[in-house]
């Protein structure tokens, strides 16, 4: 989806930024492993719709290469130095609102998740999970899809219903949905895009984004991930 060259040229440690296509999904790595960035890389340059536009080797610089660089989606590590993730993704997701972060730790409990989710991360996957399905997350999160790897989900659920006090700061039960508003967070549970949400209930595209503004100030939430979550806290899907 991008067709204009342009050459990035970096001297700071832990950026490399190369000629993109401006078709294409724009995506920035930040983990203080060069190992992992390097595999990050081949793995995403791979798929003819993902072009690298920069790593980064520490929260900060993720911050500052965001600022710059605009990517469509940070693969984002937690465990870094100078800033964790967490913190970075917070920082990027409120100053940059059309920049996406997907969280591709080592860590599945739920404390991280939460703690990720509650930053802004649209999604939140394992490394250990198949390259293939990485690069497929990085997709889905650009589409406006949540993308939670199954581990990630399981402990997520035992969580919520455990009743954990941190799982409650995403939201309270607050104003009642409406039945459009309950028919989009049922599609929302089944992994569909606004586009594919707008087509099943015939609704515009620009209709579907306003009902979902709606649900996160009625639930006091910020993201679509954060949506599911409280809806399972609700009883109002299972995943």
């Amino acid at each position: 989806m991008i067709l204009t060259l342009r050459n990035f040229r970096r001297h700071r440690s832990g950026a490399l930024c190369h000629a993109e296509n401006m078709s294409s999904i724009r995506v920035l790595i930040a983990d203080d492993e060069a190992l992992v960035r390097h595999a990050l890389r081949a793995y995403a340059s791979a798929n003819d719709r993902i072009s690298v536009v920069g790593e980064a080797s520490n929260g900060l610089e993720a911050v500052e290469f965001s600022r710059e660089l605009r990517p469509d989606v940070v693969v984002m590590d937690l465990r870094m130095p100078v800033m964790n993730g967490i913190e970075a993704t917070r920082e990027i997701t409120s100053e940059l609102p059309d920049t996406d972060v997907i969280a591709v730790t080592t860590f599945s409990t739920e404390r991280y998740v939460v703690s990720a989710l509650q930053a802004g991360a649209a999604g939140y996957v394992v490394k250990d999970t198949p390259p293939e399905e990485i690069v497929a997350a990085i997709i889905d999160v650009h589409e406006g899809r949540s993308v939670l790897s199954a581990q990630v989900t399981d402990e997520l659920i035992q969580a919520v219903r455990a009743g954990r006090s941190d799982l409650s700061r995403l939201g309270n039960e607050g104003e009642a949905l409406t039945e459009r508003e309950q028919s989009i967070v049922l599609l929302l549970a089944k992994g569909m895009s606004n586009a594919e949400i707008a087509s099943e209930l015939h609704l515009s595209q620009a209709t579907v984004k306003t009902q979902l503004s709606r649900i996160f100030t009625k639930w006091g939430v910020r993201d679509r991930v954060q949506v599911l979550i409280h809806a399972v806290k609700a009883n109002l899907v299972e995943l």
